[in-house]
């Protein structure tokens, strides 16, 4: 009587650790594929971020910024009558 028990413990714990084994590579494959996932988002993130640098560098050069000047606020360059020289004092 005592083998049948132990023999019905001994199965109930092979099942149970099945089933355990089953458990842990289900979430272990779940993990995987978020961060596979979170990879290919970091990926594009970097992309995305490599091309907005390209962008700001592109939108601050001397260039474009003069050129805005000169549209959107009508500035330009000053003649030479407009223009007044000041000088520091020598001490």
């Amino acid at each position: 009587m005592i083998d049948v028990v132990c023999v019905l413990a001994l199965a109930a714990c092979v099942v149970a650790s099945g089933i355990w084994i089953v458990d842990v590579e289900h979430r272990s494959r779940q993990l995987f594929i978020e961060a596979e996932r979170l990879n290919r988002q970091l990926d594009q993130l970097q992309v995305d971020w490599g091309r907005l640098q390209i962008e700001q560098g592109m939108f601050a050069t001397h260039g474009r910024i003069e050129a805005l000047a000169r549209e959107r606020l009508q500035l330009k360059v000053p003649s030479d009558d407009q223009l007044l020289i000041v000088v520091e004092p020598a001490h």
